[in-house]
């Protein structure tokens, strides 16, 4: 059963709809312990003072703000207590708006927004008013002393919150065009730019989060199981890639459209617009077939996929 980290109520106007935050993702990190080769022993970290390598006790601690170099504000803790945002149960809509006129960039972590015990009439209320309207609300709440940007709309009779970033911490793409583009780009050659809309085109479809899966991660516990087994992993060389010149724009168009539309007389497939995927690479055919030397493991049972959400976390 998933737990909440977080109660409170969306406030807008007089209305008061208290809910529960549920975290809308879970991490499938691989983790790492750092060990001692020659033995495997847990290698742990200590704060040691940089001035004599002395171990510095937690109650020693302050924060200090380099504001020259090697030299620093400190504040103490009860300092930084009194600057901390208003621990406040209230999620407080500032305003009303359309879902397209948040870039993506803003968008940071989801959540979940459940009602809490007897709020659920007017929790059914919001979302269908919302939903209605379809409208996103912009909101302010403060979780873990930190004060928060959030997105809150609708989602198959569910609310679904997006922590975002404020404006001053996204960077203006135009403060990085000059590092972005060495020289001012140059105009789209007409015949350039229609072929490059038929393949965007070809390649359209609709949107199926569980297609994609993150293979890195997939291959990395296979190896792991293998080596916990103790079974031996054999892996294919890498071949390094050598420097490419710019490609002729053209004749990469062309090439690109021919193998979507199945004109090319073999290799690999580019994805096409019914979904079809790729067919694996050589290197990792070459990877799957060096390690059934090996006899695996008993197969891992993969979890069945997610339906995801058009999130505002997109």
């Amino acid at each position: 059963m998933a737990r909440a980290i977080w109660s409170g109520s969306i406030s807008f106007g007089l209305l008061n709809v208290p809910v529960k935050l549920y975290s809308a993702v879970s991490k499938q990190t691989v983790r790492f312990r750092e060990l001692r080769e020659s033995d495997g022993s847990r290698v742990r970290h200590k704060r040691v003072a940089e001035a004599d390598g002395e171990e510095v006790s937690y109650d020693d601690i302050v924060k200090g703000y380099e504001f020259a170099p090697d030299q620093y504000v400190t504040l103490s803790r009860d300092e930084l207590s009194e600057l901390d945002p208003k621990k406040t149960r209230a999620i407080e809509i500032q305003d009303f708006v359309d879902l397209d006129e948040i870039d993506p960039i803003y968008f940071e972590h989801p959540y979940y927004l459940g009602p809490d015990k007897g709020a659920e009439k007017a929790y059914a209320l919001l979302v269908q008013a919302m939903g209605e309207t379809r409208k996103v609300a912009v909101a302010r709440f403060v979780l873990r002393n930190k004060e928060h940007l959030a997105a809150i709309r609708p989602m198959e009779g569910v609310l679904t919150m997006a922590t975002m970033r404020f404006a001053d911490e996204v960077t203006d793409p135009d403060d990085l065009r000059s590092e972005l583009f060495e020289e001012r780009p140059k105009q789209a050659d007409k015949r350039e730019l229609e072929m490059a809309k038929q393949l965007i085109s070809s390649l359209s479809t609709d949107f199926d989060a569980g297609r994609y899966r993150d293979e890195y991660r997939e291959e990395l516990l296979e190896v792991l199981e293998l080596k916990a087994a103790g079974k031996g992993v054999v892996s294919a060389p890498s071949e390094e890639p050598e420097p490419t010149k710019a490609p002729d724009l053209m004749a990469a168009l062309e090439e690109s459209l021919a193998a979507v539309r199945g004109e090319t007389g073999g290799g690999a497939e580019v994805r096409r617009s019914n979904g079809a995927p790729k067919p694996a690479s050589s290197k990792k055919a070459a990877r799957k077939k060096a390690s059934k030397s090996a006899k695996k493991p008993a197969a891992r049972k993969k979890p069945a996929a997610k339906k995801k959400a058009k999130a505002a976390s997109k």
